[in-house]
């Protein structure tokens, strides 16, 4: 089975700083990350095509994300960045479908979790926002911590006509061990029909340098009851990965997590490829 890894980065310091990798724990991954250093660290995975997702809020890394895809032969797609709240933003949209590799852009992204307001999702721009990328024919990915999963779930209801996909579980508290309230927001997330999720991000999420698949399983768990492997993809986050672990030992673990619920062959193709190649309509 070729699987398709649904959320992975790239950066080049020279190019674009990222002031996010300043704090000291960061210095493991404080260095530029090639389509070439991916291609290395995804050998043996069986990962064949990619979805390249947004770093920063900045339109101009989305159109060389774009053109790079364009180039790559195995970046099936783009999650972009633009800004929800411009009144043009339909017009922005159009206008980096048409650049360099355009054609790639099927999802957009912001970094909500940054946001101060907890219910910056339920304002009014924000929210026409959303039903501009809904009609651009767009996914949006959903990057969220687990306070602000009430207005995700209100945002989720008041846009059915948009398709939502949360990224890294809403970042549980897997270091903690706490499951509540977090497993019972993301089951209310699930009961929407227009929300799938990713199985990625989550060993960052853990105690770095001690944690287990047994850790995270709980997690998984849910995820898998909430959703179904029918509405969960696989996703490495690499680089970040790289704080915890590696890409082959993500796969590898998930792989296992899902072998050990008791998922059948079919259950497991759609998490490591069919979900993805669905939402993400990689097979245009």
């Amino acid at each position: 089975m070729t699987r398709i890894d649904a959320h992975h980065h790239l950066w080049d310091l020279s190019r674009r700083p990222q002031t996010w990798l300043d704090p000291p724990e960061m210095a493991p991954i404080r260095r530029d990350f090639t389509l070439a250093d991916y291609a290395a660290a995804a050998a043996g995975t069986d990962i064949g095509r990619s979805v390249l997702v947004q770093v920063l809020g900045d339109a101009e890394e989305t159109r060389e994300f774009l053109a790079l895809a364009a180039r790559s032969g195995t970046v099936a797609a783009v999650v972009g960045w633009a800004d929800l709240t411009r009144p043009d933003l339909a017009d922005e949209l159009t206008a980096l479908a048409a650049s360099p590799g355009g054609a790639l852009l099927h999802g957009i992204r912001h970094l909500v979790q940054g946001e101060s307001d907890p219910r910056w999702l339920a304002r009014d721009d924000v929210r026409r926002g959303l039903r501009q990328v809904a009609a651009a024919g767009l996914a949006y990915d959903l990057l969220v911590l687990p306070h602000q999963l009430p207005a995700a779930i209100e945002t989720v209801r008041a846009v059915p006509e948009l398709t939502f996909v949360l990224d890294h579980l809403a970042k549980p508290p897997i270091a903690s061990g706490e499951l509540d309230p977090w497993a019972g927001l993301i089951r209310e997330l699930a009961a929407e029909p227009n929300v799938t999720a990713k199985l990625s991000g989550l060993i960052t999420e853990a105690a770095w340098d001690d944690w287990n698949a047994a850790a995270l399983r709980p997690y998984v768990d849910v995820a898998l009851d909430a959703f179904g492997p029918s509405r969960l993809m696989f996703g490495s986050d690499w680089p970040v990965c790289l704080l915890a672990g590696s890409l082959p030992l993500w796969t590898e673990t998930v792989s296992a997590l899902l072998t050990d619920a008791g998922l059948t062959a079919a259950d497991r193709e759609a998490v490591f490829r069919d979900t993805a190649t669905r939402v993400y309509r990689l097979e245009e």
